[in-house]
């Protein structure tokens, strides 16, 4: 019941120390390509194949769509990150793979610019959505998964609170070839249990 009346609503802004999440929109299109275009060489080692119209203004109406599409059906949402400071596009971050009923759970992925890495912007976006997957959404799990050696997307999930699980082999395919992946997951609980610490 919470999940449909949620989803008929508009995704709101969400706003962190460091960043300000909101829903992608179709004039986003030009700095979304700019930044990614200047980004590729560093994204593409930990993406899906990119495509060869990946950029292309067409390729982005199927994106948008395709968000709209997940957020009507309940099993997605996706954020742009913005700088609070300046209001500049640096990433994305995305909730995904929903599941209510027994499970209530979710799995997060995301993406930052080149220029914008190492600066607590996307560590500062994984704990705002996940408080929100948590308080609004009422999820009970939060996973996100990375390649073994992508040190700085284990920084991210360790400073945002989030456990290693173990290794899932052969899970995802990135840049072409399928590879291994570490599981890293959050629990409700584990923001109850420092809440009733603090």
């Amino acid at each position: 019941m919470f999940a449909q009346s949620f989803f008929r609503r508009d995704t709101p802004a969400l706003d962190g120390t460091k960043v300000r999440l909101r829903a992608p929109l179709a004039n986003d299109y030009r700095e979304w390509a700019a930044l990614r275009g200047e980004s590729r060489g560093f994204l593409e080692r930990w993406e899906p194949r990119w495509m060869p119209d990946e950029l292309e203004r067409s390729a982005w109406r199927h994106r948008i769509s395709r968000y709209r599409e997940d957020h009507v059906r309940g099993t997605a949402l996706a954020f742009f990150i913005f700088e609070r400071e300046g209001g500049r596009l640096c990433g994305g971050i995305t909730i995904g793979n929903i599941r209510h009923g027994v499970s209530q759970s979710g799995h997060i992925g995301y993406w930052i610019g080149e220029r914008y890495g190492g600066r607590g912007l996307m560590t500062d976006a994984v704990q705002v959505l996940t408080r929100f997957a948590f308080d609004t959404m009422r999820l009970h799990r939060i996973e996100a998964a990375c390649i073994p050696d992508n040190n700085r997307s284990i920084r991210v999930l360790e400073k945002a609170g989030f456990q290693r699980e173990g290794l899932l082999r052969s899970y995802l395919r990135i840049n072409g070839i399928w590879q291994d992946h570490l599981l890293y997951a959050k629990i409700a609980d584990d923001i109850s249990g420092a809440r009733s610490k603090g």
